[in-house]
């Protein structure tokens, strides 16, 4: 292949992408060939089993999902890169204190980790347990993370184009049939845990993935990280659903995250009451996984929350109008739910919560919203209080 950097050499060039890479604001480079068929099989036993619900996307491009030479021509290399995301001290600060010497202070620009310790976050066991607070995942609480990353990595692509000019090349951010954590992980860029999460050893699992398909014959890792899970079910156990069918395999039908960003219908009955106070994905899995003592903090401002998203009541979101929706979620991940199920997961959370005078008043002023899906589980919280009271009224008269 021809260039114009005096012969520089693949491995040269490697270690180049790397450290731009690294400028640019990724946490870490690493480089695979583009073998992953195991991984398509797995992905075919799940298709298989039903296990995406209505995500019908997921049956689309077939192999070209786990052969990257199908979906991009030419495609020798996979330049897999990950960025942290997570803007607080520690999703268990109270588990983990700050003192970890095990933890870097600084990111790879030396910039410091420590400056948004206790910030605008709440702690997200704080959040969990507050049932009057909206639990939203960490991830989406800030800007959607797709578009800087698009640009940080046409960035990166550019760069090494203008060493390789016949450099061909296509980006990725989780929007493409593109199995990245199992890129990621033969890139070396950690193992995929019992809750299908990527997670590294010292860096914990809040973090985005992206890639860059190419044509350049770069090195590739030739020693991917042991799973070192162990005998650990913390994130199997605790799973509000039970959404695991057993270790790696996860039925998303069941997964808080799939009834609340990708399920456009009625939530099942029997979920509901699972669901606590999350109106927009779930993190437990991350939460109460150990290595996510070692997480990592990002000083992305773009990441971090926007409209006190980490610290909202259920009552104050739900009262948005559709107008407030829109203007306040604009720009994040948040619109993808749309207001419809937006107001759907907030009715099943009140329902979940205590039935004080302003939840039921909040409840029913949207009885007759004009979507039957709304009014269908705005009804259920209603009956849910309704239950708890008599529930309450029950107990009172039998007392002696």
């Amino acid at each position: 292949m021809k260039n114009n950097t005096q012969h520089l050499s693949m491995e040269q060039l490697a270690r180049q992408i790397t450290h731009w890479a690294e400028e640019l604001g990724f946490d870490q480079v690493g480089f695979a060939d583009v073998n992953i068929e195991e991984h398509g099989e797995r992905l075919n036993q799940w298709l298989a089993e039903g296990y995406h619900g209505d995500m019908g996307y997921m049956q689309q491009h077939g192999s070209k999902r786990y052969r990257p030479e199908e979906l991009v021509d030419d495609t020798l290399r996979v330049i897999s890169l990950r960025m942290n995301y997570y803007p607080e001290s520690n999703p268990l600060d109270t588990h983990f204190p700050d003192n970890d010497k095990s933890v870097p202070s600084t990111d790879n620009q030396g910039r410091s980790r420590k400056k948004n310790n206790r910030a605008i976050l709440a702690p997200a066991t704080q959040a969990l347990k507050d049932q009057s607070q909206a639990y939203i995942a960490r991830y989406s609480l800030g800007r959607d993370y797709h578009k800087l990353m698009k640009n940080r990595l046409k960035a990166l692509a550019n760069k090494i184009t203008q060493s390789v000019p016949d450099h061909t090349y296509r980006i990725f951010v989780d929007s493409a049939p593109v199995l990245e954590r199992a890129l990621a992980q033969k890139a070396g860029l950690g193992w995929q845990g019992k809750n299908t999460m990527l997670i590294h050893p010292k860096a914990g699992s809040y973090f985005f993935l992206s890639e860059i398909y190419t044509n350049l014959p770069l090195p590739v890792n030739t020693s991917p990280m042991d799973n070192h899970c162990g005998s650990c079910r913390a994130c199997l156990d605790v799973c509000p659903t039970k959404a695991f069918v057993k270790p790696f395999v996860l039925d998303a039908r069941r997964c808080i995250s799939y009834l609340t960003i990708e399920l456009k219908g009625s939530i099942p009955v029997e979920l509901r009451p699972l669901m606590g106070n999350r109106i927009f994905g779930c993190d437990d899995c991350q939460i109460y996984c150990p290595w996510n003592k070692y997480t990592r903090l990002s000083c992305e401002q773009d990441f971090m929350p926007r409209n006190q998203l980490d610290s909202s009541k259920l009552i104050a979101l739900f009262n948005w109008s559709e107008e407030q929706f829109l203007k306040k979620t604009e720009g994040s991940a948040i619109r993808r739910a749309g207001y419809e199920s937006w107001l759907r997961n907030i009715a099943v959370a009140l329902g979940n919560g205590p039935g004080t005078q302003d939840v039921i008043e909040a409840l029913e002023d949207k009885s007759d919203y004009p979507s039957e899906i709304v009014r269908e589980h705005v009804q259920w919280a209603l009956n849910q209080h309704q239950k708890n009271a008599a529930d309450k009224t029950a107990v009172r008269q039998w007392t002696p």
